[in-house]
């Protein structure tokens, strides 16, 4: 069990170093879509870093395990994750802090590769000056 600073319920951990994630839901289209599957592996708490895409628990819900983007670092080892749909916001601003617990790796089906960067981030062109 993971548990949290905030005094708040333990968040498991994930049951094996690489685990198989089916998505649910839109919250992170494009980036993966539902029924997108992932291969993701195990995070020790405080490993995550900004930009990445990752399996994560809430403490305030621990049931809950969610596909998002890492937002911001928070102490403690807590990390603020938000969806790539700006529509959809069933992520920190709803629940709050989180812990990340696995990083995804890649996509496997239906459309193998890795994962894009965040909407909006892509790189600027080198002026020529």
């Amino acid at each position: 069990m993971i548990t949290p600073h905030t005094g708040e319920r333990p968040v498991p951990p994930l049951p094996a170093g690489w685990v198989l994630a089916r998505v649910t839901g839109p919250s992170m289209t494009p980036t993966v879509r539902h029924g997108d599957r992932l291969l993701v592996r195990r995070l020790s708490p405080g490993r995550a870093r900004v930009g990445d895409v990752v399996l994560a628990r809430f403490p305030a819900r621990p049931d809950l395990l969610v596909v998002k983007r890492v937002h911001r670092l928070l102490g403690g080892g807590a990390v603020d994750v938000r969806g790539d749909n700006p529509l959809v916001t069933d992520d920190s601003r709803a629940y709050g802090p989180a812990v990340a617990v696995g990083r995804v790796v890649g996509r496997l089906r239906p459309r193998p590769g890795r994962l894009a960067p965040p909407p909006g981030d892509q790189a600027r062109p080198r002026s020529s000056a």
